[in-house]
């Protein structure tokens, strides 16, 4: 796996997850990645530092104690906010271009897939073992983390 620096027409910048190189480009030059800020699928990589690997000696587990105030709890805090922020709009993003189906996930999924109804993006709640069950047929789907709703 290897994590990219991204950024959209709109000069948004983020971070997302690929299987290799290779994996973002047929992606993007699918219109597959797509900003999470605004929904472009003009997405190119942004400038990255390298990771370097260092010697055995520099390599040695650091204290907790002695990290710098930079790595300490505060910044720990400070990821978790925005991976929680990307989450929410993950979910605003879904709920404002996927159907709900509720409870008839697998249903609904399983209609798509088999031809039986239009393809089309759909969110909704299904069970571990109907879940099991629509992989074991072939039926592509990705379990989203749902963040609590500010209003709710």
């Amino acid at each position: 796996m290897i994590v990219f620096n991204l950024q959209c027409a709109k000069k948004h910048r983020f971070e997302s997850w690929f299987k290799d190189g290779a994996a973002f480009e047929r992606q993007a030059k699918r219109g597959l990645v797509e900003c999470p800020y605004c929904g472009s699928a003009k997405v190119e990589k942004a400038l990255m530092a390298p990771r370097l690997a260092g010697t055995k000696k520099s390599r040695k587990r650091a204290d907790p104690e002695n990290l710098p105030a930079a790595m300490g709890p505060d910044h720990a805090t400070a990821k978790a906010a925005d991976l929680h922020r990307q989450m929410a709009e993950l979910r605003r993003h879904i709920e404002t271009n996927f159907d709900a189906v509720g409870d008839k996930f697998a249903e609904e999924a399983r209609k798509i897939h088999y031809g039986e109804t239009e393809k089309r993006n759909i969110y909704g709640r299904t069970s571990a073992q109907e879940a099991q069950e629509l992989l074991d047929e072939g039926i592509e789907f990705a379990p989203v983390p749902w963040v609590p709703d500010k209003n709710a």
